[in-house]
């Protein structure tokens, strides 16, 4: 049975570059795809672009461009992403621009649009997932809104033959299913293949996390080579049987433990399993080693698609502030808790006690929080980190959070050290869902 080979070259944003090359030099792929995108990043895309409209895609694409063009081109290796963020178009002519330094004559670059609904979302009476209030509520603060697209549009941009797509918002797993089917024309409404293919995207689409970099915990699940973390690739079937693997020498381990994790992560119903392109079931699945770093999923079964798409609202919502100043030695945890303690009293001074606060002692309680509220059952921390932070109406009472935790400098317990501020505008998330037949995607084919 003939089999296609994809390759993750990338599990979010700031991901390495040299596992990607090394797929495309050592894993004989037919596709490598870089998924890129969180549920914040568009968002944050989106906001670049609104001062600079040549801006708004991954700042890592031109460089990953640079490493992997070539040798994609040389082996045949086609190649699709959602660096695009919240802006394809430039992100396509980007990718030319490096083809054209390399030398690379012809090369083909297709750019899918319409996962940008603003327009049709903004002021609306969609209602809030999981929250109360509609999109309206939201007022004028929203900045964008993406719709998770599906497998159609990147379909489309492997028929007209390009050799990089590059996308905005898809959903993670279809950036993957999309050359299954491209490749083996399953029907659209073959939910039980199509499953199968949302499977094997599932487990290639966080990269390094199913060849043993979050699975990793020494001493208890030990993983060799993370140094050199190996990226996966799948070999899919035209039935939709798949199996993991990656490039033999690599560091890391593909084992039915690290794909069993990854095939829960971020799953919360694993008999209903959610994309735009099928509703796909996990509870049967069986993981089976094969051989030395390769395992094989079955069981996978499927039924219709959603008639809605998942909707990011990204809205501005106040500013935060945030400071923070590190303690050592003797009795260091109470001048770590002095040096809060002087910090919240000085914000009530200043009238900013009704802000949204945060006073962690990192090292003590930043995580683990006892019955009242402090550190519970720990030794002694021989360091800790005072941070505070807190959620304002304006910039300018940011700001003067992170002062007050810079001024403990001289003004509060001794041996304050390392002390920082930030603030920044906060940008939040809400999710709405939109019926598919509202979103409206375009391809656009580039040529070198």
């Amino acid at each position: 049975m003939r089999t296609v080979r994809i390759g993750c070259g990338a599990g979010f944003a700031d991901d390495r570059v040299e596992p990607a090359v090394e797929l495309v030099e050592g894993g004989a792929l037919n596709y490598l795809v870089f998924e890129c995108l969180a549920e914040r990043t568009v968002a944050l895309a989106q906001l670049e672009r609104l001062s600079d409209a040549e801006s708004g895609f991954n700042e890592w694409l031109v460089e990953r461009m640079e490493a992997v063009l070539a040798p994609c081109v040389a082996r045949g290796v086609r190649v699709v992403t959602n660096m695009g963020a919240a802006n394809p178009l430039a992100a396509a002519r980007a990718i030319l621009d490096v083809a054209r330094r390399l030398g690379l004559d012809g090369l083909r670059v297709a750019a899918v649009t319409g996962d940008d609904v603003l327009d049709i979302v903004r002021g609306s009476d969609l209602p809030l997932t999981g929250a109360s209030g509609t999109v309206a509520g939201l007022g004028e603060g929203i900045v964008a809104a993406n719709a998770y697209l599906g497998i159609g549009p990147v379909v489309e941009a492997l028929q007209t033959g390009a050799d990089v797509v590059v996308c905005g918002r898809v959903a993670d797993p279809s950036l993957f299913l999309a050359p299954m089917v491209h490749e083996f024309g399953w029907a659209e409404d073959d939910w039980e293949t199509l499953a199968r293919g949302t499977a094997a995207g599932h487990l290639l689409e966080c990269a390094g996390q199913v060849t043993g970099g979050y699975f990793a915990d020494p001493g208890v699940k030990e993983v060799p080579g993370l140094a050199r973390l190996g990226f996966p690739f799948a070999d899919i079937c035209a039935d939709g049987s798949f199996s993991v693997s990656k490039v033999p020498g690599s560091g890391g381990r593909v084992t039915e433990a690290t794909v069993a994790e990854q095939l829960l992560y971020e799953v919360h119903d694993p008999a209903g399993y959610v994309t735009p392109d099928t509703v796909a079931d996990f509870s049967g699945a069986r993981i089976t080693r094969v051989d030395e770093d390769r395992v094989a999923v079955s069981g996978i079964s499927g039924g219709p698609r959603p008639d809605r798409l998942k909707v990011s609202v990204a809205y501005r919502d106040g500013f935060i502030g945030e400071g923070q100043i590190s303690y050592a030695g003797a009795n260091v945890e109470a001048r770590g808790r002095l040096a809060l303690d002087i910090v919240r009293e000085r914000l009530r001074l200043l009238g900013l006690d009704g802000a949204e606060t945060r006073f962690d002692l990192i090292g003590v309680d930043a995580v683990h929080r006892g019955p009242d509220g402090g550190g519970s059952g720990h030794r002694p921390a021989p360091e800790v980190r005072a941070r505070v932070a807190a959620r304002t109406a304006t910039l300018t009472d940011a700001r003067r959070v992170g002062r007050e935790v810079t001024a403990l400098w001289l003004n509060g317990p001794a041996g304050g050290a390392g002390a920082t501020r930030s603030a920044r505008e906060n940008i939040a998330v809400a999710s709405v869902m939109l019926p598919r037949h509202l979103v409206r995607t375009d391809v656009h084919l580039l040529k070198a």
